[in-house]
Order: structure tokens, then C-alpha cells, then sequence
């Protein structure tokens, strides 16, 4: 097929199917158009089937049909984007051989790196000075061309540059995605060539590092220059990009159609509309109730505010699960990924502070220093889900507190000063230091890991795996029921399709506010859990909550109104806020000494029952000193604290921590002495 046919073939293809599309987007001012590959390959078989082999020519002739047609506009530089080309032209990076050169393939995969845009010279003009000669030059490679001689006089050299073209440009780098490839492979890399529209301000951000993209476009090679400035036999691949389209958007990125939007205020008016997404969240894990309603209140998130003195306070929950092992912790993580459409899943032991912040690296194309973004700022505007979070080291988690907190991450490494921003959902899961969880040891103690970092968490549940006959046997029909493939879908779940549109709904139109009676209720439980530890006259008051889980009451309030897309936040949420807290803090905040909650418990893995005690040993040696002198008895400190009421074998205790905290050391075998 030549090329005037396939024009007259392009302008039937136009005026019967997508006339009306064409005179809409010029009158909007754009200067593209998306047609899928199956609406063109219906019209011409022979056409689409000359697309996939030969893409420029054809693309062209599109091109130019439309700047014939009379569409009522300027369709001078008009694009024509071709999308879901067939599974034969689906293609992987790695498998992209020489004969693929001048095809029309669709890659798949993940934007690793980005350069700025840059205006390109797609055709110059040049004037002759002896004779005033136009010569149009096209600027096809990737060194400016100027002509060699005029084609009226025959002058050679300095000509005038009278005009040129430029289109706005831009270079990503495109790695496979995880989830496509097999074994121990490394990901392979690609650099895809986007123009015009492909990097206008609205499409820039869909290709951002670390989106997931979807892209059509015709595989070139470029000669490799050599330093001795001549050309390599090698080339090297680009691929110069027709259309992308973003396929892991955050919530605010996605899109929903009138019908789905009456579907969804259709479902938030069933007052069941809670307890039917909790189930809908895991289906396939049994049991965790407590833990799932944490989970979908964590998808909906609280509202982020800026405060007039610049100070933002987080909107985001972070949850982290501490579990026995085989309590379906990883599976609620992984599940969690799956629902939420942009998620990072990390797994820890493979995880470095770099990793999951942001690293400076070089950079082959600028020639210098680059930054690549690390897993959480990756996955800014989504959720990143961190499985066994107690096997990484101390320095890496450290990393995280900035994150977690502030949402940002900054970097001052080589020449590179950068703040960047990280607005990310963090769901955690870790196992106990010794495998199972010893129901009489402090968690804090059984955690291996920062409690700093521990503090930043919302909310922690204890997920123990104890033996239950009752429990057991409903755990183990439902599990086997799974594997047979016989569990039947319960009657009003919801698909993961629709709680992800559900809850992008929320995010983008929901702004709940606190009513009084919401904020009366987080004040009553915040002031009478404060005061419960207020103890003996002499003794350390234990703090039971601290002012990071009243934030945390607030934000699970405001996502428990989201899930209704309600406006206000109702005592009805606070109560439900208030039970999750109060239900985390009563799982691991108790102390069992004096049966109270004890935030310090979680925090510093000492409780105020412990410090009391310290204290009252402190009291008890500074007394001896004053009355004996520097050389004190242990046991006289023994009977003077049984005196306060500290018993034997705790007395022994504390004076052992503080010689290991370098308070007091022993200069003879029964005796002690302060430093």
C-alpha cells in the first residue's frame, strides 16, 4: 500500500469513525489523538498490520491526512497516538532483538529516572549569503546538520540559520517491573524518548520515577561514539515513545465515570457500608477483625493540615503489626499492596537506609552526581508496605524518622541538596526478638528496634497465635475450604476494583470536620486516660497516652467518617477511634505491676513503676552515703528499700542496671559505691 493510498484510506478512517473527536479536541486547543489499535484494525486489517511494520511512514500519513482535512482549526503539528496494540506486539525490555529495529511495539515497566525537558531541533532553515537561497534542512540525528552547498550558486560553507523547529523533549529511563520477570534476573533497562504533548505539565507527572507505565512505540538505534570520535560497530537502543498511559496511579490520579460515582453514594448510604469493606479487605485471611478495621481506616487516611506558621500535621496512619510467626501478618501486608493502587513492597533483611529514602548516584547522561529516589518516596500519595521490619539494622531504620513523621526526606550528600517530599502511608510488620511472643516480658524489650521509631506508629497490634480448640478448628475448615477452592464468596463484599474507586472517591472529595460532640469524646477518654496514672504521693506516675495518640484519635476519627463520605465527624467515629486505640494500648501498654496503661511501656522500655523504683533505690543509696560514707553495703540498701517497700530481688535488680548504666560500681565483693 503506497502512500497517497494510505492517506485516502486514513481520511475515510477519520470522517466515518472519529470526525467528531477531531473537531472536539482542536476546538479545546490540544493537538492529540488516542485511538485504540482494535477500532483501527476493524476499519483496515492491511493498514494496522503496515503500523506494526512500518510505524513512521504510516504515522505520517496520519499525520498529514488530518492537516489536510478540514477540521475548522489549526491542525499544523497534529499527533496521532495509537494504544493496546496486540499481545504479538506486547514485548518485553529484555527480549528486544536487532529485528525488532523500525517496529511498532508496547513495553511495560517502571520510570527509574527522568531528565528535564528540552527544547529539540526537528527542522532548520538556512539562507545563502551569495544568492539568498531557502534551504530546509530535516534534523533527523543527533548532530546538528547544516547543508553542504547551495543548490542554486553552489557556495559551500556559512550559511545563515534563518529558522528552526523545536519540539520539547525528554529522556526516562524505563526498568522492567518485578512482577514480570522470572528467578534471579536482573531488571533490564531501556531509555524511551517522549515529544510534544507526551511531556506536557499534566502527562509529566504520570511519568514520574517510580510510576508504573504503559507504553507504545517504535524501537531506534543510535550509533555509540567512540572517544576517538569516530562511530562504534555496537549501537545502542532507544525507543521513541508514541503514547504512555500510567498504569499504578495514587488516588487522586483516578478517574470515575458518572455511574461509578452513583454507585459508589449508593453504598455509603447502607449503614452496614463499614462492616462490609472490613470484610472485604482480606477475605481470603481468616479472623483479625480489629486488625482489618485498623487496615481500612488506614487506606482512607485523616486529612493532612497547614497550619498558618507552616507546620503540616500528617494525615497519614501508620500501623505496624508485630506478630507470632504464622499469624498472617505478611499476607495482610501483601494484601494491602495489592489493594491500594500505588504500593511499594519492601521486605526488610533487602532493604537499606538508601534504599528507602533517596541515594545520590551517577549519572551517565548529565555527567555528574543524580538523585534516585529511594521506596518511600517512590510511593508518595500510596502506601509502603514494610515486611520483617525487626531484621533491619538500627542505622537503616533510623533513616525512616524523618519520613514517618515530617514526610520528607532530605539529602546533603556530594553536590546534592534536596528535599524531597514523602507522603506515604507506612504499614509495617515485625516479628518478636525471640520468634514468639513472651506474654510476660515487655514488648519493648521483645522488639528489636528503635523505640523512637516505635513511637511513630499510630497504631501497634500484638498478633498472637495461641492454642484455641474452638478457634483452631474454624481456622482450619476455613484454610482447607480455600485450598479446595470451595470457600464461597460471602454475600455483600465488595471487589478490590470498587473499594479502590471507593476510596479514591473519599480522598478527592471528602474533607470531614470534627463536630463538638466527636471532640468532647476524644477529650473525655485523653484526660481520663492521662490522670488513671497519676499514683502514690512519692511514686512516678506512669503516662498512659502521650500527645502523639490523641493526633492519632484524630486521624482515625476523620477516616472513619470518609468511609461514610460524610462531611462531619460524628461521636459515632470517636467512639470507633477511641476503641482502636484503647484496644492497641491495652494489648501492650499494660504494666503488670500495678495493672495501668503505660505509654513508656512502648516508648522507653522502661515503666513507671520500674523508674519509681530506681528512684527509691537512688533516694536509699544517697541517704547511706550521707550517714556511712562512700563505701555502702548492699545489703543495708536491700533492707532500707524492703523498708520503702521494694522488694528483695528487685532491689538487686535495679542496682545491676545501674551498674551496667554506669551509676554506681562494686569496689569490693558486697558493697557498692556511687561514680
Amino acid at each position: 500500500m503506497d502512500a497517497t493510498e494510505q492517506v485516502a484510506k486514513f481520511n475515510e478512517f477519520f470522517k466515518t469513525q472519529f470526525y467528531k473527536q477531531l473537531v472536539e479536541v482542536l476546538n479545546r486547543g490540544e493537538k492529540h489523538l488516542v485511538i485504540p489499535f482494535n477500532d483501527f484494525a476493524k476499519f483496515n486489517v492491511e493498514l494496522a498490520e503496515a503500523l506494526l511494520e512500518d510505524p513512521e511512514n504510516v504515522i505520517q500519513a496520519a499525520k498529514h491526512t488530518i492537516e489536510q482535512m478540514d477540521l475548522g482549526g489549526d491542525a499544523k503539528g497534529f499527533e496521532v497516538r495509537f494504544a493496546d496494540l496486540p499481545q504479538t506486539s506486547h514485548i518485553m525490555v529484555r527480549n528486544i532483538r536487532s529485528q525488532h529495529i523500525g517496529k511498532f511495539l508496547q513495553l511495560e515497566g517502571i520510570v527509574r529516572q527522568k531528565t528535564d525537558v528540552r527544547p529539540q531541533v526537528t527542522a532548520a532553515r538556512f539562507e545563502c549569503p551569495s544568492c539568498g537561497n531557502i534551504i530546509p534542512v530535516l534534523q533527523l540525528d543527533q548532530k546538528f546538520r547544516e547543508p553542504h552547498h547551495c543548490a542554486s550558486c553552489g557556495r559551500k560553507g556559512n550559511f545563515r540559520l534563518n529558522h528552526k523547529e523545536l519540539v520539547d523533549a525528554q529522556k526516562i529511563v524505563l526498568e522492567e517491573a518485578p512482577e514480570d520477570m522470572e528467578g534471579g534476573e536482573q531488571p533490564k533497562r531501556l531509555n524511551i524518548f517522549l515529544k510534544n504533548d507526551l511531556v506536557s505539565p499534566i502527562t509529566d507527572k504520570k511519568t514520574n520515577p517510580g510510576s508504573k507505565v504503559r507504553l507504545t512505540g517504535v524501537i531506534k538505534e543510535v550509533p555509540i561514539v567512540l572517544a576517538t570520535g569516530g562511530k562504534s560497530t555496537r549501537f545502542d537502543l532507544v525507543c521513541e515513545s508514541n503514547y504512555v498511559e500510567p498504569v499504578q496511579e495514587e488516588f487522586s490520579n483516578i478517574v470515575l465515570t458518572p455511574e461509578e460515582i452513583e454507585e459508589i453514594k449508593d453504598a455509603s448510604n447502607d449503614p452496614q457500608v463499614f462492616q462490609k469493606m472490613t470484610n472485604s479487605i482480606a477475605p481470603t485471611i481468616y479472623g483479625h477483625e480489629r486488625v482489618k478495621e485498623a487496615l481500612l481506616l488506614q487506606l482512607f487516611s485523616g486529612i493532612k493540615k497547614t497550619s498558618d506558621d507552616g507546620v503540616t500535621r500528617r494525615g497519614d496512619i501508620h500501623i505496624l503489626l508485630i506478630g507470632d510467626p504464622g499469624a498472617g501478618k505478611s499476607q495482610l501486608v501483601r494484601r494491602m499492596s495489592i489493594v491500594a493502587p500505588k504500593s511499594r513492597f519492601i521486605s526488610g533483611k533487602g532493604a537499606s537506609g538508601a534504599g528507602l529514602t533517596a541515594s545520590v548516584v551517577k549519572d551517565e547522561f548529565l555527567r555528574g552526581w543524580a538523585l534516585e529516589a529511594g521506596a518511600l518516596v517512590l510511593a508518595n500519595k500510596g502506601i509502603a508496605c514494610i515486611d520483617e521490619m525487626d531484621k533491619m539494622t538500627p542505622e537503616d531504620t533510623s533513616a525512616m524518622h524523618e519520613a514517618l513523621e515530617q514526610q520528607s526526606v532530605t539529602i546533603s550528600k556530594a553536590n546534592i541538596q534536596a528535599t524531597l517530599r514523602c507522603e506515604t502511608t507506612v504499614l509495617a510488620a515485625a516479628n518478636p526478638k525471640f520468634g514468639r511472643f513472651d506474654p510476660y516480658e515487655l514488648i519493648a524489650k521483645q522488639i528489636e528496634m528503635p523505640s523512637t521509631l516505635i513511637n511513630r506508629f499510630d497504631l501497634i497490634f500484638p498478633m498472637k497465635d495461641l492454642p484455641d480448640p474452638a478457634r483452631d478448628d474454624q481456622m482450619a475448615s476455613f484454610i482447607l475450604e480455600l485450598h479446595r477452592g470451595e470457600a464461597k464468596e460471602r454475600q455483600g463484599l465488595f471487589g478490590t476494583d470498587f473499594i479502590r474507586k471507593y476510596i479514591a472517591y473519599a480522598k478527592q472529595h471528602v474533607r470531614p470536620e470534627l463536630t463538638n460532640d466527636a471532640l468532647e469524646e476524644i477529650r473525655k477518654y485523653y484526660v481520663q486516660m492521662r490522670n488513671q496514672g497519676a499514683g502514690v504521693e512519692g511514686s512516678i506516675s506512669s503516662i498512659p497516652i502521650s500527645a502523639r495518640q490523641l493526633e492519632a484519635l484524630v486521624r482515625l476519627a476523620e477516616a472513619s467518617a470518609k468511609t461514610r463520605l460524610a462531611g462531619k465527624v460524628t461521636k459515632h467515629d470517636a467512639k470507633r477511634a477511641v476503641e482502636l486505640v484503647h484496644y492497641c494500648l491495652s494489648q501492650i501498654g499494660l504494666d503488670p505491676e500495678t495493672g495501668k496503661m503505660d505509654i513508656d511501656r512502648i516508648t522507653t522500655g522502661i515503666t513507671a513503676a520500674q523508674r519509681s523504683n530506681i528512684s527509691i533505690i537512688k533516694d536509699v543509696i544517697g541517704e547511706l552515703e550521707n550517714a556511712i560514707g562512700k563505701l555502702i553495703p548492699v545489703d543495708d540498701v536491700v533492707r532500707e528499700a524492703e523498708i520503702k517497700g521494694v522488694a528483695q530481688d528487685k532491689t538487686s535488680e535495679i542496682i545491676e542496671r545501674l551498674k551496667r548504666s554506669g551509676d554506681l560500681f562494686s569496689p569490693k565483693n558486697g558493697f557498692i559505691s556511687k561514680i
